[in-house]
């Protein structure tokens, strides 16, 4: 298959496919970052934010299980390459889950929604995508390494399994099944939520489709000649891969992030169809573009920051157990509801 179609190809195959499940999963299942923050908040409801448990639960044991067979390296990942920097994650956190609550999806809903039909998701999928660029290697790139360096080969554990198997030799497959079967248990204690089989369903789809990206691009990178990163989904960079691929295809190659975010786009659509859901909508107020423009433009950055999104730090981070991952989680959570107060009630005290 490589010989015949090319690493890069089989790569964007990989997200292709995962991608269509997660655009799936947000369009049948309604899996969404946003919408679970806010039922949970002011809706009283938390049975999407448990899904988002089992979508970590089985991400956590799929790739751990993954680490001790052989189909995945897991310090070759970004997530535990890197040098944590805490400071990175609060603030990129933070800004990541504002701008969300401002432009009322993340990157990953804004793709799901513009499946649907949704032309503001399109404005606020470029405007993501540019200012995550903008950022990561254009004008604002200097400043950023200087504020929050990044340092690549780390050579102390950055993530929780590999502390454990460095200091206690404890092996990656029995803390991945102890970690993320308990948090698989502890989601699945609410009657109201174990009584919805669909959503425990789909959340269980999003985890494996993390796991699908790791063991396949790893695959790809062991397997083929030319050098290929190990990823898995995400949704703030690769935006901006894509919109550069639409750009520059003649004289670049597709990737998995490419695969992935087409594979989100492509599968929202079919769930929106298969639900009669599909309809063209645009924004008729220019206030509230110009808000969703704003928070897509504070998104972008904040993930860059964060070395990940709501869906890159809150799920595939999670599911190599990185040390970033449950702060930049809480952070989003934290700037998330912020903003939503902010719309919501505002931020003057209730008489």
């Amino acid at each position: 298959m490589l010989e015949l179609l090319g690493e890069a190809n089989v790569a964007a195959l990989i997200g292709l496919a995962g991608g269509i499940a997660l655009g799936l999963a947000a369009r049948i299942g309604r899996f969404c970052t946003l919408g679970a923050i806010e039922d949970c908040l002011y809706g009283a409801d938390d049975r999407r934010l448990r899904m988002w448990g089992v979508a970590i639960g089985v991400a956590i044991i799929g790739a751990h299980l993954a680490m001790s067979s052989g189909l995945l390296e897991g310090a070759s990942t970004a997530y535990l390459d890197r040098v944590w920097n805490p400071f990175g994650s609060i603030v990129g956190g933070l800004m990541f889950g504002y701008g969300m609550a401002l432009s009322g999806n993340c990157g990953y809903g804004a793709l799901a929604r513009l499946g649907g039909g949704d032309l503001r998701s399109f404005v606020i999928v470029l405007v993501m995508g540019l200012s995550a660029y903008f950022v990561m290697s254009g004008p604002l790139a200097h400043v950023r390494v200087w504020l929050f360096p990044a340092e690549t080969g780390a050579t102390s554990p950055q993530g929780v399994s590999q502390y454990l198997q460095s200091n206690f030799g404890l092996e990656p497959a029995t803390t991945g099944l102890l970690v993320g079967g308990l948090i698989i248990v502890v989601t699945l204690c609410s009657s109201s939520f174990r009584k919805s089989p669909a959503q425990i369903f789909w959340g269980s789809v999003v985890g494996l489709a993390i796991v699908s990206g790791w063991v396949g691009t790893y695959w790809v990178a062991m397997t083929g000649f030319e050098v290929e990163p190990i990823e898995t989904h995400s949704f703030a960079a690769p935006i901006g891969d894509t919109l550069y691929y639409g750009m520059t295809a003649s004289g670049n190659t597709l990737s998995f992030s490419v695969g992935s975010v087409i594979g989100v786009i492509v599968g929202a659509c079919l769930g929106s169809y298969s639900k009669g859901h599909f309809r063209w909508e645009a924004c008729e107020d220019p206030r509230e573009l110009r808000r969703q423009i704003i928070g897509a433009a504070i998104m972008g950055p904040g993930a860059i920051l964060a070395v990940g999104c709501s869906v890159g730090q809150g799920i595939s981070a999670f599911s190599v157990l990185a040390f970033s991952a449950p702060v930049t989680f809480l952070a989003i959570f934290a700037g998330a509801s912020i903003g939503l107060r902010q719309l919501i009630t505002g931020f003057a005290p209730a008489e």
